[in-house]
């Protein structure tokens, strides 16, 4: 165990020390000085960033500690963008906290203990770490939502999603056993080698429970039923937290356990997905229409996008893996600011989260109505937004590998995507403000982050060529 070792798991390590530290901070100061751990967790999301940029960075795909851990460049630019996202959602989240008198140190060591779960699981190289990665993301996200204590609907929410979490955890378990058992391995990568065709069935079953676990964990359709209740259930900025950063990690999950330790049962994995990919598109389209709940909406609407995240994988080729990763990176990006005014919309005693608490936001604020003009055509796929670019990949990737059938599917879902979203903006904008909203007030560098990352997507869309370049390096 050298120094290069250490330092390439520099993001892990960084990160158990700051849960340490906010921890016993908390414990000593945090009754007296209620603002001292927001402040602290994001000045050590800056740092441990930092040190990650300084000592983490590999230039060549390196396996470490008993080929548990890999360090390559994909991991790297994932911690990287997963501290920004995070870090971002806990800066929109604060003035939402205080107002429901929620605003408690557990809140901020629970969330750097999910990013910790991110990190650990998008460098997994083995079935273990993998299963490590997962549940500690999960355990924490279970805490994070039922933690406003007295409401009854984040309790109700959070055992929904922990009965279910259980579920999908034991059948990614099964499915990883029985690839053991039948492979004598748990690393991914002499388990892309050792499975060799014609498959057994048992290779199938095992197959077939990874699929089920990984499709739960990203919301595919039927596997999305937790989804909805949980995003409207917890409080908003636990919302903004579960619909960001950890699609980066399940991201992960799929490539590294799929596509890369499986990738020799791409035919089969790849048949599987095409069936929950169309089921996932349809039903999160059509049902996010009837709903009146903002963030119900937003979760049907994220269960669609998860639907063209899978058909990237559906493609089989490394450039259906690129655009992808490309789709998760820009919906994260949309996602964080769609929430982000949901959580600066609101106030103490008052959600924000009813389509008709829009009506007329334009005149109220025009900052959010416009923010989230631009977010709601971006994940519509209106050109020159970034969510048009992330669309059209993934529709190359599937036309480059003859899945037309699909192509036209996800096409015709996205017009049918396009209404709800395009809803929003006629209430906001068309619409008779009603009487009884109060204003939104937000710190001026909160709504600078918001209109920032309003001008990020735009930017993006209108210069699409990096970040679809950096993409098609990392993967390839």
């Amino acid at each position: 165990m050298n120094a290069s070792s250490f330092a390439a798991a520099a993001p892990e390590i960084c990160l158990a020390v700051a849960i340490c530290l906010i921890l016993l901070v908390e414990v000593f100061a945090g009754e007296r000085r209620r603002g001292l751990t927001p402040t602290l967790t994001l000045l050590a999301l800056a740092v441990a960033a930092g040190l990650t940029v300084q000592y983490g960075q590999v230039t060549q795909r390196t396996v470490l500690f008993d080929r548990m851990y890999v360090a390559d460049e994909l991991g790297f630019t994932l911690k990287l963008a997963a501290f920004l996202f995070v870090a971002v959602a806990l800066l929109y989240s604060r003035s939402y906290l205080e107002n429901r008198s929620i605003l408690r140190g557990e809140y901020y060591v629970l969330a750097l203990t999910a990013l910790l779960g991110i990190f650990v699981l998008v460098s997994a190289n083995n079935l273990l770490t993998v299963y490590l990665g997962v549940e500690l993301l999960a355990l924490s996200l279970y805490a994070m939502v039922a933690f406003d204590r007295d409401s009854g609907i984040a309790a109700e929410s959070a055992m929904k999603y922990f009965v279910l979490g259980a579920i999908a955890s034991g059948a990614l378990l099964y499915g990883m056993s029985l690839i053991y058992g039948l492979t004598g391995t748990m690393d991914l990568g002499e388990i892309a080698a050792r499975l060799q065709a014609p498959f057994s069935p048992g290779v199938i079953l095992g197959l077939t429970f990874i699929v089920v676990a990984v499709a739960f964990k990203l919301g595919a359709v039927p596997f999305h039923m937790w989804l909805p209740d949980v995003y409207e259930g917890a409080p908003t900025s636990v919302t903004l937290f579960i619909g960001t950063a950890p699609k980066i990690a399940y991201f992960a999950l799929t490539l590294r356990l799929l596509a890369q330790s499986l990738a020799g049962t791409e035919s089969q994995w790849s048949q599987m997905l095409a069936v929950l990919a169309v089921m996932t598109l349809i039903v999160g389209n059509v049902v996010a229409i009837v709903q009146t709940n903002l963030k119900r909406m937003l979760a049907y609407s994220t269960i669609a996008n998860v639907g063209f995240i899978v058909l990237g994988f559906v493609a089989g080729i490394p450039d259906g893996y690129a655009a992808a990763l490309y789709y998760t990176l820009v919906y994260v990006l949309v996602a964080l600011g769609s929430f982000g005014v949901i959580l600066l919309s609101s106030a103490k005693g008052f959600e924000a989260d009813q389509l008709e608490d829009y009506k007329g936001l334009y005149r109220r604020d025009p900052l959010l109505a416009l923010v989230m003009m631009v977010l709601m055509f971006s994940t519509a796929g209106v050109p020159p937004l970034v969510g048009f670019w992330a669309k059209l990949r993934i529709f190359q990737a599937l036309w480059e590998t003859n899945h037309l059938w699909l192509v036209v599917i996800a096409a015709a879902m996205s017009v049918v995507g396009a209404y709800y979203y395009l809803r929003v903006i006629k209430l906001m904008y068309f619409d008779e403000p009603a009487s009884h909203l109060p204003p939104a007030r937000a710190a001026a560098g909160v709504r600078l982050a918001l209109g920032v990352n309003a001008m990020a997507v735009l930017l993006l869309g209108l210069l699409p060529g990096p970040l679809l370049d950096l993409c098609a390096r990392l993967i390839h």
